[in-house]
């Protein structure tokens, strides 16, 4: 039987909600959102660090916590998470986590038997970038959100910025990338890396760094400016303004 790892809302129960995307080209979207646990990286301000960062793993992060890992992870074979994802009745799914690239096979599985009982289906994989799609899974997602992860995550370049998947995604018209910015210098880095690779404008998202709507709309303020100037697109994180920093919204 095939499993897939999923973070949890509460301990036991696998963190599957509808909510509005919050974030990006989807934003305001109805939506089913599966979050897995696991990454390959470790940022020092990731929301989501009761993904990851587990009793034992002492990659910095700004709240320095620790989470036990049998409260915080749940396995589910796939058929069953189909069934609770196709029981919302909504026609997109948004698989985040952590880092869902990591799971791509049972993933492959867990979408293709969706796919056989939601129709229509938009699926929408959010990643950082680093992990190449199986071939599998690849050929059932319509829509990747790519967030390549800048110098102030605290990541090494060597494990964040990839060269050739970074080239990969900017030749992929289904990816869309998405850059948090805490600071107008992280500009800087999205600038060389649209250059770089290049990433055409269209397709690339710039978004505030933040867990409040205060600070949210304090760097919106400046970051909404330079993405006019640069023509860039710019996004919010409305699942904040509306929820606040919450498991399962």
């Amino acid at each position: 039987m095939t499993s897939l790892i999923l973070a949890t809302t509460t301990p036991g129960e696998a963190e599957i909600f509808a909510s509005l995307q919050g974030e990006g080209a989807s934003i305001g979207r109805p939506s089913v959102f599966v979050r897995l646990s696991r990454c390959n990286l470790a940022c020092q301000w990731c929301d989501t660090a009761y993904t990851w960062r587990f009793a034992g793993d002492n990659r910095p992060h700004r709240d320095n916590l620790a989470f036990e890992r049998g409260s915080n992870q749940v396995a589910m074979n796939v058929e069953d998470v189909a069934a609770r994802i196709a029981a919302f009745g909504v026609p997109r799914l948004v698989v985040t986590g952590g880092e869902p690239l990591l799971q791509a096979p049972a993933l492959a599985r867990m979408i293709a038997i969706l796919r056989e009982t939601v129709t229509p289906l938009h699926v929408e994989i959010e990643t950082n970038g680093t992990v190449e799609p199986s071939p599998a899974l690849d050929a059932l997602i319509d829509q990747y959100n790519v967030s390549p992860k800048l110098a102030h995550s605290g990541n090494p370049a060597a494990l964040a910025l990839i060269p050739e998947r970074l080239a990969a995604w900017a030749a992929e018209p289904r990816a869309l990338f998405k850059f948090v910015i805490a600071t107008p210098a992280d500009l800087d880095d999205v600038r060389t890396l649209a250059q770089t690779f290049p990433i055409v404008p269209e397709r690339l998202f710039v978004m505030p760094e933040g867990t409040d709507s205060a600070t949210l709309r304090e760097r919106a303020r400046w970051l909404a400016e330079a993405a006019m100037q640069a023509g860039w697109r710019f996004t919010d994180r409305l699942h904040i303004h509306l929820y606040g920093d919450t498991r399962g919204t």
